[in-house]
Order: C-alpha cells, then structure tokens, then sequence
C-alpha cells in the first residue's frame, strides 16, 4: 500500500515559510534602524527616520545626532548589512556544494589565507596602512584578498586533476591551507612587535570600525554582483543535494558549476574577509537555522540566509559598540560569543529539527 502525502502537512509547511521569510524581510529594517539609533549616543527613533529622510533628500544639517548618524552610523550599518548578506548566502551555497549542513566557508581556505594576507602586510608594510588613490582601500585589506585569492586558488589546484574537480578533496585540501595559513599568521605574530601582535590580533577578531562610505561602495558592488547571480544556481544546488552522478543524470554541467560556485563564494568571503576582518560564526549559523526552519530548497533558502546573515551582523555590532560603551568590543567577538552557544543549543535539540 502506497504512502500518501497529507496535504495540510505540505500546506502548514508552506505556511511555516511565508512566516519565516516575512518575519527575515521584517526584521531587516528594524535591526538596520536600531543599528543607527544606539551607540555611546542614543538617538531616538523619530531623530534617526528623520536624519535619514534629510540624508537621501539632500539636505544638509549640523545638529549633533545627524552628524553622528550620517558620518559614522550609517556607513558602519550599510557595510554591516552588506557583509552580513554576503556571509549568510556563501554559507548556504558551501553548505549545498558541499552537502553538509555544518560547511562554513572557512572550509574553502579563504579566511586563513586572508588573515595570513592581511598579518604579512601589517608585519612587512610597517606603518604604510593606505593605498591612496584606491578609494581609500587600505593595504592591509588588498592583502587580505589577495590572500584569500592565492589560498582559494591552491585549494581548486589541489583538488582538480583530469576527472575533474572533488568536493571531498576541496575540503581536506582546505583544511591543509587553513592549518598552513594559520601557522604563517602565529610564526608572524611571535616575531612581530607589540603593535604588529595587536593590530593582527584585531584583525583576526574582526571589526567594522573601519567604515567609509568608500568601502560601502566597493562592498556594495560585490554584493549586488554575487547576490544577484547565486540564487540562479538554487536548482542546481538542489540537484546536486541528490548527489553528483544524479545531477549529470538531469543534464547538469556539474564541473563547471562547482567551478563559479567556489569562485563566487571566494569573491564574496574575501571581500568581507578584506574590509571587515574575521568574522565567526555568520556563515554556519544562519543557513544552518534557516535551512530548519523552512526546509532545504535553496530558491528561498538563500535569498533568506543572506537576509538573516544582514539582521545578525546588525544587532551584533550594536551590542558590541554598546555592551561596554564607550569601549567598543571586536564584532567577531560578539558573534562568537552568540553563535557558539546557540549552535550548541541547536545540536543539543537537533532530533526535535529532524536532524540526524
């Protein structure tokens, strides 16, 4: 006797969706306003709306709340929101090309190659930090992602031989990278002086101290880029959760979309990686949830991941410019701090999920 599908079973978990989604898209403003209205200088939110509305109008003002929202908030909660996106989505991409929903995109070798790029600028570019002329873009960040690149380049190279690329030997050759690059950075830091170990220390807990709107608009053109592409891959992503040699049995062009998707999760993490520094936990945390609680399609899973990455990098850095005021913490702090004990709850009660 066949089994038969409950249709309100798929309804409520249709509705379960919307739900999700809606309440992702919702809490996006409210994280983003929030963002904007705490700090060492609290502005209410009818100042901060109106401030905005004067920003993107035109008009200029000299009262001390709107200073203080559009020179540093603002620029600080756009690169937030922008590297939050990014983060989210890459991990849900890492996690579908891997088919593991504990992938991060560390994984791929890009993030210990960044640190290592950005701790040897700082270690042999000694007080030279800005690349004038480059959008205000400082050394420190070029070598960031050209470190990543170089890491993400090995990586593929290890991985590819005449059959093609393997996902399996993608990620222990990461893992590989991950260890050398992290042994470069502590090699670095050992013979490094006090302010070489601090400013790499810094780097590698991340921070968002450093916003412009220069590097909003560098971010903001990666974004839009890649949040505009890797969504097109979602049925593929879905295709190849049944495995490799099933979805060349659908007619997909599986090297070649392994191909620009470690392309375009190395672009998105390198760029973050670059302007932002290390930042923990976004990437695992968020599709890992997400993917609980609407399922594992990647036509909403992404788009949703990205949305979620932008809410929790939001309401991260908030805390830490405010937990402490006015000491501002490292944000990658602060997401490690959130992250590690949630995803811990999450594993704890994985069986009430559906996990295995």
């Amino acid at each position: 006797m066949h089994a038969t599908r409950n249709p309100l079973s798929v309804n409520s978990h249709g509705a379960n969706r919307r739900i999700v989604i809606c309440a992702a898209w919702a809490l996006l403003p409210i994280s983003f306003l929030i963002a904007l209205s705490f700090g060492t200088i609290s502005v209410p939110f009818s100042n901060t709306i109106g401030s905005l509305i004067d920003t993107f109008s035109g008009h200029d003002s000299s009262s001390r709340s709107d200073l203080v929202i559009q020179q540093i908030r603002l620029p600080r909660a756009l690169l937030a929101g922008f590297v939050g996106a990014l983060l989210g989505i890459c991990g849900a991409t890492t996690q579908g090309l891997f088919r593991n929903p504990l992938a991060d995109p560390s994984l791929i070798g890009v993030t210990a190659g960044a640190s290592a790029g950005a701790a040897l600028t700082i270690f042999f570019a000694g007080s030279l930090t800005t690349l004038s002329g480059f959008s205000g873009l400082s050394l420190v960040s070029l070598g960031a992602f050209i470190g990543g690149s170089l890491a993400v380049i090995i990586v593929y190279r290890l991985a590819t031989n005449t059959h093609g690329t393997s996902v399996a030997t993608m990620l222990l050759a990461g893992i590989a990278i991950t260890a050398l690059a992290g042994s470069l950075t502590n090699i670095l830091e050992f013979f490094g002086d006090e302010e070489m170990l601090r400013r790499i220390s810094l780097w590698r807990m991340g921070g968002l101290d450093g916003a412009s709107y220069q590097r909003v608009a560098i971010v903001a053109v990666f974004s839009l880029v890649i949040l505009a592409i890797l969504p097109r891959f979602s049925t593929s992503l879905n295709a190849l959760l049944l495995g490799e040699s099933e979805a060349r049995h659908l007619g997909l062009s599986v090297q070649s979309i392994k191909i620009k998707l470690v392309l375009l999760v190395a672009a998105g993490v390198g760029v973050c990686v670059a302007l932002a520094g290390t930042i923990a936990f976004v990437g695992l945390i968020i599709p890992h949830m997400i993917r609980l609680l609407i399922g594992p399609d990647h036509r909403y899973l992404l788009p949703t991941s990205a949305v979620g990455g932008a809410v929790l990098l939001l309401l991260s850095d908030t805390i830490a410019r405010t937990i402490v005021s006015p000491i501002e913490l490292p944000v990658g702090l602060v997401t490690a701090i959130l992250g590690a004990p949630f995803f811990i709850s999450l594993l704890r009660h994985r069986h009430e999920f559906g996990m295995r």
